[in-house]
């Protein structure tokens, strides 16, 4: 199978799927990862988009520093499609930017074999553009209420709300390359990932 140099591969997948998990046996494969997560953080400490967010939403959404407090913006733009919206036009073409900068350089990394893109919002921010190919990370909707109440304290209904947010988990399944379940045990998805990446060309 030919790829372009190193190729880049996005992870899909519904809240507490498990992507991050797929991204880790990635990164123990070769991968480079890119947290668009963590690039949305950065994008929050850039002083024109703080100023850009504090003008939409107000200044209360600050903490005592004067720094973005992602809790108190969350729960505004959690709660009206329209606010989370604005937020995206202030933050994506920012965290796009960064995702193809370090795309651009993880190519130039000789020791890197391929790139991990993990975004939440892969498709609606249309970042799969820059993929090779796509998987999701399948896991039943109880396993995924589960974790979220363990790891992030939420409740089914706040899941339910988030996700109704995102795009439909079929529509996200049908675009995908790939489908791993993650519903059972941390060796199963080790060697699932290890079955495709195999598949792919992309470990001997």
């Amino acid at each position: 199978m030919t790829y372009p140099t190193k190729p880049v591969l996005g992870l899909l997948g519904g809240i507490g799927g498990g992507k991050s998990a797929v991204a880790a046996e990635l990164v123990k494969h070769g991968g480079w990862l890119i947290n668009a997560d963590l690039l949305g953080h950065e994008a929050l400490r850039q002083t024109d988009i703080q100023n850009k967010v504090v003008a939409h939403f107000g200044g209360e959404i600050l903490d005592e520093r004067g720094d973005v407090d992602r809790k108190k913006l969350g729960a505004k733009v959690f709660a009206d499609v329209k606010e989370l919206r604005a937020l995206e036009a202030i933050v994506f073409p920012y965290i796009g930017d960064r995702i193809r900068e370090e795309i651009d350089k993880a190519r130039r990394r000789r020791e890197v074999g391929f790139i991990v893109l993990d975004a939440a919002v892969m498709l609606e921010s249309g970042w799969n553009g820059t993929c090779d190919k796509l998987i999701f990370v399948d896991a039943p909707f109880a396993v995924r209420r589960a974790r979220v109440q363990q790891q992030r304290g939420w409740s089914e209904a706040e899941l339910r709300a988030r996700e109704k947010l995102q795009w439909p988990l079929d529509d996200k399944k049908r675009r995908a390359d790939a489908v791993l379940d993650n519903s059972t045990t941390p060796l199963a998805l080790t060697e699932q990932v290890s079955r495709l990446l195999r598949s792919w060309d992309l470990l001997p």
